[in-house]
């Protein structure tokens, strides 16, 4: 079988990258511009940075600002009337996961109509046409959404989230420009960057992992290993290079796919709507333990990569108790708590969050083969 690899066509990477938004926008001949964000990034003054250049420029543009953390059908409904009676043919996605990820959504269906029931994309989507263009512009070192061709949306009326898989939704320009997450607050610092770590690792140790999506996770997952305790410190530089490693592991499991640390934290962020970020951060350590007989000796570079002195002279044993250790060891130094009591999750909730995450598409990737009641048991583990 072969192994395929979609990545973007253009990125730019570094301080001051927005500026290149709007010869992006006139180089494609877009009449009309919808920015889609959120209120927070309009208020504080981070998405106004990007409106500012698109004013200036006589670029013309409206606003889509009602997305919402885990983004639902209804956003993307919203959204796909708001580019309608803008007439915009081309939009510049502002934010997270949340709204780059609402985005793909809204582009897909403004180009494949037939797929308005937003629920008909989960899965491998059938889509025939590519998106409207999508410029994305990443505010948080996290989800890696400018990169990838997943998005996940939230259904509300069944407390559940689906992952969509869409090659057609890529979007055709990324932003990684280290002053747009310059202002993320220390909590969204940390949990957004132990996204990244869990899409790096989780990229890496998936059963469609190959050798160039090694490359790219063993990196990501160094760069992130090294750079997120400051980075949620504040510091500057640390988060340009949380930038690029978030990008770096998005290129990676976008193309071969991720485990059950997904899988598990869809439903908690569905039901509790709690942060993506911090229901993968709090689940990672334990999922590891459960994949390691299955994982050969990639613990071991996993070990590596994040600075652990000595791996060669370690059984494999070892190397994978030391693996786990780090990453506990990084989580608790940014904050991210243990335990799911502490989120508030009910404990008589867990049979229908294991039935979702077995349900989710992330499940397959998995190295080691799962079953309900062994999710079940990894819940119970760190309630």
């Amino acid at each position: 079988m072969a192994n395929r690899i979609i990545l973007n066509e253009t990125s730019y990477f570094g301080a001051g990258a927005i500026a290149e938004i709007v010869p992006e926008v006139q180089g494609r001949g877009a009449k009309k511009v919808l920015v889609v964000t959120d209120k927070d990034l309009m208020k504080f003054h981070v998405a106004t940075k990007v409106t500012e250049l698109l004013g200036k420029a006589g670029v013309a543009y409206e606003v889509y600002d009602k997305i919402k953390p885990n983004p639902t059908i209804e956003n993307v409904q919203e959204g796909v009337a708001a580019c309608k009676a803008a007439g915009a043919d081309i939009l510049v996605a502002i934010g997270g996961g949340s709204a780059i990820d609402t985005s793909k959504a809204i582009a897909i269906i403004m180009t494949n109509p037939e797929f308005a029931d937003v629920r008909s994309l989960e899965g491998a989507s059938p889509t025939k046409h590519k998106a409207l263009p999508i410029i994305a512009v990443s505010t948080t070192s996290g989800t890696a959404a400018e990169v990838t061709i997943n998005y996940v949306i939230t259904d509300v009326e069944r407390h559940r989230k689906f992952v969509c898989a869409d090659p057609h939704d890529i979007p055709v320009v990324a932003i990684v420009d280290a002053d747009m997450v310059a202002s993320m607050p220390p909590k969204l610092c940390a949990s957004t960057g132990m996204d990244a770590l869990v899409h790096a690792i989780e990229g890496y140790i998936t059963k469609g992992a190959w050798e160039l999506t090694d490359m790219m996770h063993l990196k990501a997952i160094e760069i992130i290993s090294k750079h997120l305790r400051n980075s949620v410190k504040g510091d500057h530089e640390a988060r340009g290079e949380m930038a690029l490693g978030q990008y770096i592991a998005g290129m990676g499991f976008s193309n071969v796919g991720l485990g059950i640390d997904h899988s598990m934290a869809h439903p908690l962020s569905a039901v509790y709507d709690i942060p993506h970020g911090m229901a993968c951060a709090i689940l990672l350590a334990p999922v590891l333990k459960f994949n390691a007989p299955a994982t050969g000796d990639r613990y071991r570079e996993i070990a590596r990569a994040m600075g652990v002195k000595d791996v060669d002279a370690l059984s494999t044993e070892d190397a994978r108790t030391a693996a786990i250790d780090a990453v506990q060891q990084l989580a608790d130094d940014v904050g991210i708590p243990r335990k799911l009591s502490e989120l508030g999750v009910k404990e008589e909730d867990i049979p229908f969050l294991a039935k979702s995450a077995m349900a989710d598409a992330c499940t397959p990737g998995n190295p080691r083969d799962v079953t309900q009641e062994e999710i079940e048991g990894i819940y119970k583990s760190i309630y």
